[in-house]
């Protein structure tokens, strides 16, 4: 068996029983990059005081920014914080935003997902609405508040992506149905970003950053969800594990770079 790249599943914190910290991740998010990227999963303790972006990008293959509850603040792009913003985990914030701009720069693969897709967004400049479904025309993307797991990750809405674009190329489909669990959402992108797919309500749920040197997509939505069986899900994560192990064998993987 030949060695698997390393992924780096960026933690998010919790608490246990109300009063044991941990930093954790998704199952569902190390089972999509090892079974469908060929990676190797390594959950990232997402805080300065234990890591540095400089150690992670020595450490790393790539990156997979993962969903979370906490949002990014939105100090990071310079709007005061409101209850509409929710909670925040300013450690994170901290590792993954100059750790997208490191990524980019460098052409280190990074994948973004849910508060990930915004991540890359506020890396480069951009800024958030942190309640979509206040603005006019709208829809609820919010994760269903009850039910099973496989009811509140069903398939809710379609994705259509620009013709000819990154995500069409990559997919073999202009339109894909995705799920939706997210509250926040992208007003202006930022430096380079791409938006190259939107929901019905014209919501962006897919992007690239133009002219970055590797891998550098983000979905909105929740691919690891049943990412071996999606047709969605699957060829995200293949491609992401090519770039992985094409920056592991020191090349680099310009296929997926740009439109």
């Amino acid at each position: 068996m030949s060695k698997r790249p390393v992924i780096g599943i960026i933690g998010n914190s919790y608490l246990i029983n109300d009063n044991y910290p941990v930093h954790a991740g998704g199952r569902m998010n190390s089972d999509a990059v090892a079974c469908v990227a060929g990676g190797m999963p390594l959950i990232v303790p997402s805080d300065p005081r234990f890591v540095s972006v400089d150690e992670l990008l020595e450490a790393c293959d790539g990156f997979l920014l993962t969903g979370g509850r906490p949002n990014v603040h939105p100090e990071e792009y310079g709007e005061a914080p409101t209850e509409a913003h929710g909670a925040f985990d300013r450690a994170r914030d901290a590792i993954t935003l100059p750790l997208v701009r490191a990524c980019i720069e460098r052409g280190q693969p990074v994948l973004g997902i849910c508060r990930g897709f915004q991540e890359v967004n506020v890396a480069l400049g951009g800024t958030l609405h942190p309640e979509i479904r206040d603005l006019p025309g709208r829809d609820n993307h919010r994760m269903p508040p009850d039910g099973t797991l496989e009811e509140k990750f069903a398939l809710r809405h379609v994705v259509r992506f620009t013709r000819g674009g990154v995500f069409h190329r990559l997919m073999g489909a202009q339109e894909v149905m995705t799920n939706t669990l997210h509250g926040q959402g992208v007003v202006r992108p930022g430096q380079g970003i791409v938006i190259d797919g939107y929901a019905p309500d014209q919501t962006p749920e897919a992007l690239y950053v133009e002219g970055a040197r590797g891998f550098a997509l983000a979905v909105q939505w929740h691919p690891e969800w049943n990412a071996a069986n999606d047709p969605v899900s699957r060829p995200l994560f293949t491609a992401f594990g090519e770039a992985a192990r094409a920056w592991a064998s020191g090349r680099s993987n310009p296929a997926l770079q740009s439109a």
